[in-house]
This record gives C-alpha cells, sequence and structure tokens, in this order.
C-alpha cells in the first residue's frame, strides 16, 4: 500500500489558534490498531459462542460489515483473514444501522425479550 498524506485543519488544543498538520496513512493506522484488533477479538469471541447451526449459516453466507467501520480500508479483507470466513461490506453500510434499529423499534414487543437477555449476558 502506498503512503497517503492528507492535510488536517483544526484548532490547537495547547494554543487554541487554528493550526494545520499532514498526517500520514501510516499514522492513522497506528493510532486505530487497538480499537482493530479488539474488533476482531469481539467478532471471535461472538462466534465462538454462536450455536452450530448459525455458525453455519455464517461460515457458508460470510459475514457482512455494516456502519461506519465497515469503511475502513481493507478492513473486510483483515476480518476474512482473522476468522477464516468470507467477508463483505454491506450495500449501503452507513444506513443499515439506522434501518436495523428503525426495523427493531417497530417490532419492539416481539424483540423485547432477546434485547433484555442480551443485556443481562454482557
Amino acid at each position: 500500500m502506498t503512503e497517503k498524506k492528507i492535510e488536517i485543519k483544526g484548532r490547537d488544543l495547547g494554543s487554541g489558534l487554528p493550526k494545520n498538520i499532514t498526517i500520514t496513512s501510516s499514522e492513522v493506522q497506528h493510532a486505530m490498531e487497538e480499537s482493530i484488533g479488539d474488533i476482531i477479538d469481539i467478532i471471535k469471541a461472538t462466534l465462538e459462542k454462536t450455536p452450530p447451526e448459525l455458525a453455519s449459516d455464517i461460515m457458508e453466507k460470510g459475514i457482512i460489515l455494516a456502519g461506519g467501520g465497515a469503511l475502513i480500508e481493507n478492513l473486510d479483507k483483515l476480518v476474512s483473514e482473522k476468522t477464516g470466513m468470507p467477508v463483505f461490506i454491506a450495500e449501503d453500510p452507513l444506513d443499515c444501522v439506522v434501518k436495523g434499529t428503525g426495523k427493531t423499534l417497530e417490532d419492539l414487543e416481539r424483540l423485547k425479550s432477546v434485547l433484555i437477555n442480551s443485556r443481562k449476558r454482557r
């Protein structure tokens, strides 16, 4: 991957004055490493707790990444590499979370037991 650079404009928290800095893609990657590692660990832990019949469906059909994180370059490839499963990015990943939340709210009574039980397991 070629190193990319971008100029960021903002306010210096020390002086309070406007400031421009240039950051590189490797600096961004380094800053995100721990969080992405946490995401991978959570995916693996979730897969370990998944019932066998659902796990076989996931193995066959793959993992779908949704939300803003799905737009992180090469995250799908990394998740696939770490899990050994096919990974795809949802169509309109930014809208998926909102649409899913909306569907959940529309059918809240039916989903209440699932939502309440998932909070207890944490």
